[in-house]
């Protein structure tokens, strides 16, 4: 039996550009449910769970970055933020609300597709019961390789679907410096200063959650003139 079709929910207050998303995205092999705004899609995740959330940010109302930051506090679905404004500060907005990736509008649809598929391939594949754990420990906290779970103590710290590639990248160079050249590449992004600007906001997010004082990094650190390297205990 194969797998089934990655579920996507689309938000957008644009008629027009969400049935086109939906019969686009359909055709290329995913589930599609779409919703009108904010209030409309968390109606909609309370009682489904998706692959990815394909989000428009310019919504009346609780916009898509304000969405974003509140849906972060229970969820760890990929968020691709769909915005008008190509400045970067309101790219690194939505990166800093909790988003996986931003796609400026106008846009191809074969971009956004592009997106979706690089996001997913990102996400972790389960593991087998009997694989052994590999645990990073950065003092009271804990990331366990395989499972690709965070832990505080007895609290499970939720990490985005970036987060955890970018876990993993640094697991596989522990305690060697990892240019934010490489990250950007391995992270399937396009090459350029505004995407190694994205991962350094990835990388202060990430340092909230594993660092007790995430302004003097003692676990993921930067290496100047090299890029980030992580040194768990």
């Amino acid at each position: 039996m194969s797998d089934p079709a990655p579920h996507l929910l689309i938000v957008d207050d644009d008629e027009r550009i969400r049935d086109l998303l939906r019969k686009f995205l359909a055709r290329n092999g995913f589930l599609v449910s779409a919703a009108r705004d904010s209030a409309h899609a968390r109606r909609i995740l309370s009682g489904l769970e998706f692959d990815l959330i394909v989000l428009d940010v310019m919504m009346p109302g609780e916009d898509g970055i304000a969405l974003t930051q509140s849906l972060r506090e229970t969820l760890t679905t990929p968020i691709l933020l769909l915005t008008a404004k190509g400045e970067t500060p309101d790219r690194i907005k939505g990166l800093e609300a909790g988003a996986d990736d931003y796609l400026p509008k106008p846009f191809e649809p074969k971009e956004l597709l592009l997106r979706i598929n690089a996001i997913l391939r990102r996400m972790p594949e389960p593991e087998p019961e009997h694989a052994a754990p590999k645990v990073l420990t950065m003092g009271p906290v804990r990331f366990d390789i395989d499972r690709a779970e965070l832990m505080r103590g007895e609290d499970l710290i939720r990490l985005t679907a970036t987060e955890v590639q970018l876990m993993r990248i640094f697991a596989e160079h522990l305690r060697e410096p990892v240019s934010r050249a490489k990250l950007v590449e391995d992270l399937g992004r396009d090459k350029g200063q505004a995407q190694e600007r994205a991962v350094d906001v990835q990388i202060t997010r990430l340092r909230r959650k594993i660092e007790t004082d995430p302004r003097q990094p003692r676990y993921l650190q930067t290496v100047r003139g090299e890029g980030y390297m992580l040194a768990p205990d």
